[in-house]
């Protein structure tokens, strides 16, 4: 299973159901008393089930790291093995954990084990990520680098609506799906973590950290060194469009929101 830093996580889940909620609606969460959210993190999402249930959430996750950000009550545990007898909760659900498991099917099938109800997963098509810029050569840019840093990724990081399919591999039924387009958007005043990625764009650090993952995949050495070499150069544009207060922003990934009744 692929793992990630705190930081990455607050910085790719940072206020994404600040605006609306309304995409968790088919998780009823007003009816639960017991949920538990299977790979929470640093706990964002489990933040906010606990903001709109009564009930008790639990957060669960394998990385001790992670969970030391996360308020209690948390576990330690696999998703592909909870630590939980039968029917413990009324709903399970996980964000951005089935595109980083092998089997997905899987795990959604130890989720229903435990769940007397709903099963959920709010997953994300990273492969239908856009991004719109005021630098004319960062989208395309950002698509080249996103098409070749999936290349390299094992696991299904597409996976978005098609969870359903896991869903129903799994023996779950009323299984829908409804879309939730988080976007993320560096306009002024520029925060720090905005003045930090645009100096990241400039040494091409960021695709550095990626190397290896890219390199996994079809790309040669020499074909990331132009991406590199391009992607710096976009950051110098970046940097000098901030400098004067004209740089815009707008990424926006797609996730889907599965439900399915055990």
């Amino acid at each position: 299973m692929r793992q990630f830093s705190a930081e990455y996580l607050d910085a790719t889940r940072e206020g994404m159901w600040a605006d609306s909620r309304a995409a968790l609606d088919p998780l009823e969460l007003d009816s639960h008393e017991r949920v538990l959210d299977v790979g929470c993190g640093t706990g964002e999402l489990t933040r906010v089930l606990r903001e709109e249930t009564d009930g008790t959430v639990v957060g669960a996750d394998v990385d001790p790291r992670l969970l030391a950000h996360a308020d209690p009550p948390v576990v330690q545990a696999d998703a592909l093995s909870l630590p939980f007898p039968d029917d413990t909760f009324d709903l399970v659900v996980c964000q951005a954990l089935l595109i980083n498991l092998p089997d997905p099917a899987a795990a959604v099938r130890e989720f229903a084990r435990v769940s007397t109800t709903l099963v959920a997963a709010v997953e994300p098509d990273n492969g239908a990520v856009t991004v719109d810029s005021t630098v004319e050569s960062e989208p395309p840019l950002a698509r080249r680098a996103r098409t070749r840093y999936l290349d390299g990724v094992e696991t299904d990081v597409t996976l978005g609506a098609d969870a359903a399919d896991a869903f129903a591999d799994a023996g779950l039924t009323d299984v829908r799906t409804r879309r939730y387009d988080q976007e993320r958007t560096i306009a002024p005043p520029y925060s720090q973590r905005a003045l930090d990625a645009a100096k990241r764009k400039v040494t091409g650090a960021g695709l550095g950290d990626d190397r290896e993952t890219i390199m996994a995949g079809a790309t040669t050495p020499e074909e990331f060194d132009r991406l590199r070499s391009e992607w710096r150069a976009m950051g110098r544009d970046v940097v000098d469009q901030m400098q004067t207060g004209e740089y815009r922003r707008t990424e926006t990934v797609p996730f889907f929101v599965t439900v399915g009744r055990v």
